[in-house]
């Protein structure tokens, strides 16, 4: 998921088909807003973000539905840039941040991240 979020923030592409790959729901929703604000305010993402993911749980542990995935994404390299001349938008670093999501089982099998947190810059 957050290697589709990364190309499309390159060019803050809002309507990216692949965004919907590996997110449903509200963790969709939430990518897509974010693309489209960074769109709107003539912002482009450069860079990709370091991670790290590591699963928290499983439910149920039998027949697993539902999994919780923890990280301490690295934002460091992966800042956001005015479209128009290339500049820092803001002289925010970026850094370690608490990443937590939930990935569901879908009706065709596959596995889409379903809701996701991404914390505070220093929460990791």
């Amino acid at each position: 998921m957050w290697d589709d979020f990364a190309e499309a923030g390159t060019t803050s592409d809002w309507q990216s088909p692949k965004l919907g790959q590996h997110a449903t729901g509200l963790a969709l929703t939430n990518l897509s807003r974010g693309l489209y604000a960074d769109h709107y305010n003539g912002l482009v993402t450069k860079g990709q973000p370091v991670l790290n993911p590591a699963v928290s749980s499983v439910e149920p542990a039998d027949d697993p539905k539902k999994i919780v995935v923890s990280d301490c994404g690295d934002s460091t390299n992966w800042l956001k840039y005015r479209a128009d001349n290339g500049q820092l938008s803001d002289n925010e670093p970026g850094g370690r941040q608490a990443i937590n999501a939930i990935v569901e089982k879908q009706t065709d099998g596959s596995w889409k991240v379903s809701d996701f947190g991404v914390h505070d810059v220093g929460t990791c």
